[in-house]
């Protein structure tokens, strides 16, 4: 098979969360340690760092990867979704994977993954693991999926487990409250592992604390640590409180890997440019200002919609999509009723139609026109935004792949 054919397969013959959401989710790991024992347990061949949490479980995984790097260590990064490049997923010192590497480990595998229904997701974790325990990388980052507590990656024992925060998403497999959904988080924490927590809440802290006492695993909240005022290359408000936690697992690490202050300094500033994250508060012109993010959900857009209050601006342009099984009753409330408003549809097939957004929003006051696609949507505000105007896009990572 061809690369290009490789990943057709990958998408299209077997459950994927990222197009088909509820019927892709798995409700144990018995398909992924089945895996990991068929490729003879490569998860136990190299050190990694666990990361969870509602948002920000990318910028905070390619942070402390771009620290690792520039300490000098061979660094793999494991992220998703991708926002052009299947491989964009599978990193090792920001390199993604070859095509080659791909193609050879779904042609010798593919009879086991047809046998045993394996799920995208969990042939993915499988390649992931294969490939950074053949490069003999030094340590990864591995980041969640969804949850925690049943994710395909929760097969590996990590040296820090780390949880970012915890915000309504994914409720309808991870519970209603923040407490249940704190709890799957939370199945990451691992006996005698220390785990770092970027943010909590009344109703999640006792939920964090419970889960590392009954693992004997050492506890850090990391929000209740001083700021460190690093320049970083990602400008989002939200990145302060990933900073904190990203430093706490530096600090962490420092036992057992040589981590200067300087690494640290080249890390943050560089994180961009040595991994590849994309998406996040991303500044796409100057005039009129533009900056297309990932978040999609309230906990999320809420922080990303005030940072944009913050800002002086003429009008406000927003291009806007969402996925269908989006609870918008959620997230509509907290878009601005002044600004101009482009619903569209991202190119996947959980896209939801432009016109039902369309609907749904005008029921919270938002008004604007419909497009068929995103590009067709930022065209037309393009053409329209003078310099001093404000231009957001956003409402899914699908709508962000669309532009960067």
């Amino acid at each position: 098979m061809t690369y290009q054919e490789t990943t057709i397969w990958l998408f299209n013959q077997l459950p994927m969360f990222q197009t088909q959401g509820a019927s892709a989710y798995k409700k144990d790991l018995t398909n992924t340690l089945f895996l990991v024992e068929h490729l003879q347990h490569p998860e136990t061949k190299f050190k990694s760092i666990h990361v969870a949490g509602t948002n920000g479980k990318g910028s905070t995984s390619s942070m402390i990867a771009s620290i690792l790097q520039e300490a000098g260590y061979k660094v793999g990064l494991y992220t998703s979704p991708h926002l052009k490049d299947f491989r964009e997923r599978i990193r090792i010192n920001g390199e993604m994977i070859s095509e080659d590497f791909v193609v050879d480990f779904v042609v010798q595998n593919k009879s086991f993954f047809e046998a045993n229904q394996l799920s995208f997701f969990e042939m993915t974790v499988g390649l992931t693991f294969d490939y950074f325990a053949k490069e003999q990388v030094d340590i990864a980052v591995i980041e969640v999926g969804m949850g925690g507590r049943l994710d395909s990656t929760n097969v590996i024992t990590p040296l820090v487990s780390v949880i970012t925060n915890i915000g309504f998403d994914h409720t309808q497999f991870l519970g209603d409250t923040l407490p249940k959904i704190a709890a799957e988080k939370a199945g990451i924490i691992k006996s005698n592992v220390p785990v770092v927590i970027g943010e909590y809440s009344e109703e999640t802290k006792p939920v964090f604390i419970a889960k590392a006492k009954s693992e004997n695993a050492q506890i850090y909240f990391a929000q209740d640590n001083s700021e460190v005022t690093y320049e970083c290359a990602l400008l989002g408000d939200y990145q302060v409180h990933n900073k904190k936690a990203v430093l706490q697992v530096i600090e962490l690490l420092q036992s057992q890997f040589n981590i200067e202050e300087n690494h640290i300094k080249l890390g943050l500033k560089n994180v961009v440019q040595n991994t590849g994250l994309l998406g996040r508060w991303q500044i796409l012109n100057q005039k009129p200002f533009t900056v297309c993010d990932t978040a999609h959900n309230s906990h999320g857009l809420k922080i990303v919609l005030n940072q944009i209050q913050k800002h002086h601006f003429e009008s406000l342009y927003i291009v806007l999509g969402v996925v269908n099984d989006k609870d918008l009753d959620y997230i509509l409330p907290l878009f601005p009723k002044r600004a101009n408003y482009y619903f569209c549809k991202p190119n996947v097939p959980r896209g939801l139609s432009p016109e039902i957004l369309q609907k749904k929003a005008t029921e919270f006051e938002l008004f604007g026109e419909v497009f068929d696609s995103v590009s067709e949507a930022y065209a037309e505000v393009l053409n329209l935004a003078n310099d001093s105007d404000f231009i957001y896009i956003g409402g899914s990572t699908f709508v962000v792949a669309e532009i960067v």
